[in-house]
């Protein structure tokens, strides 16, 4: 698109809202259900994920500075 092509708001508005409006008319209840599911299994697995990584680099980091560097 070039710099001198002007877009009315109301044209963009109207296809995101359509588009939207579309999206959601044609979604089931189970799939929403589904969604919602994995998105709270992702949720978790995601932090469950970054507590032992983080627990990981403290042990790895704490191992280094006792140890030191061996000549």
């Amino acid at each position: 698109m070039s710099p001198n092509q002007h877009i009315e708001s109301g044209t963009v508005l109207g296809t995101v809202g359509g588009t939207a409006f579309t999206v959601v008319a044609n979604i089931d209840s189970q799939d929403i259900t589904k969604t919602v599911v994995l998105a709270a299994l992702g949720a978790v697995v995601s932090f469950i994920v970054s507590v032992v990584l983080k627990e990981a680099v403290k042990k790895l980091w704490g191992y280094i500075k006792r140890n030191g560097k061996r000549k």
